[in-house]
């Protein structure tokens, strides 16, 4: 059991000027309260800068304040319209003078609209109706609120790259054999070929021989029923010299001209074939 006099210990209650103190205290430097500001603390004026609400323009200035207060925009209050402008201005005049000279043009058309409409009128503009002086603003004001809305509904519109990404898919489809043309330079690159070789194997004997254009067209014929495909090469017989060569490259034209055979070629530079344009029966 411990004595009477030391069973309740209670801690010692904190000096109320203390507390007073940091209550009051400007701030708190290294942990103490800051009591009194520094007589040379010098504090530049633009350390504190107020933004007011961006506005796209003097229009969208005055249609923010006349939406702001509940104007009726078919009758303007021109005086507390222009004295809230006004306000503005000046304090963008602080900050951005090359903006302000924007704003200080519409802030003179709503001076100009407010003497217009303090002047009085003339007994002859009595009689006849005037204009409104802020018809043209009032114009303006609408045109402008339009086209803001229209442009927010459009912003509102999903858009590609900020709402959705659009996706690519490729599908491998069927392709279609398409089997190149054979030109007059195919048919002269193969022919000067066969040339070659013919002149490589010719005799030097002499005579005479009667070659039949119409016989070598019905060879070249017999020789197409018997398979499907001939190179256009096999067609010449080299060995029979250079004229029956050349009997034989003139069936083969005629052949062609009268659509009786088909001359193809699976890609550009490869080997030419020869087949029959119709099944024989």
């Amino acid at each position: 059991m411990l004595p009477e006099d030391t069973a309740d210990v209670q801690p010692p209650a904190p000096d109320a000027a203390a507390v007073t103190a940091e209550v009051a205290g400007h701030a708190r430097l290294y942990g103490e309260p800051l009591l009194k500001l520094p007589t040379d603390l010098y504090i530049p004026p633009d350390a504190l800068e107020v933004f007011l609400d961006a506005f796209e323009g003097p229009l969208d200035l005055l249609l923010y304040l006349i939406r702001k207060q509940n104007f009726n925009i078919l009758d303007i209050p021109m005086a507390q319209l222009t004295l809230q402008y006004l306000k503005y201005v000046d304090q963008i005049r602080l900050s951005n003078l090359e903006l302000a000279a924007e704003y200080l043009l519409m802030a003179a058309m709503l001076i100009e609209i407010k003497s217009r409409m303090l002047l009085p009128q003339r007994q002859a503009d009595l009689d006849v109706e005037a204009d409104d002086p802020r018809a043209e603003l009032v114009r303006r004001l609408l045109e402008y609120e339009q086209i803001k809305l229209a442009a927010y509904d459009l912003n509102a519109m999903p858009q590609v790259g900020r709402d959705f990404v659009r996706t690519q898919i490729f599908i491998e489809q069927s392709l279609v054999t398409v089997w190149p043309e054979v030109g007059a330079v195919d048919l002269q690159q193969a022919w000067m070929d066969v040339m070659k070789r013919a002149k490589l194997t010719q005799h030097h004997k002499i005579s005479r021989e009667e070659l039949s254009v119409r016989e070598h067209m019905t060879g070249i014929l017999r020789r197409l029923q018997s398979t499907r495909f001939v190179e256009f090469a096999d067609l010449f017989d080299v060995a029979g010299g250079v004229p029956v060569v050349v009997v034989n490259f003139v069936a083969l034209l005629e052949l062609a001209k009268e659509t009786l055979i088909e001359i193809t070629q699976a890609e550009p530079f490869a080997p030419i074939y020869v087949r029959l344009a119709y099944s024989p029966a």
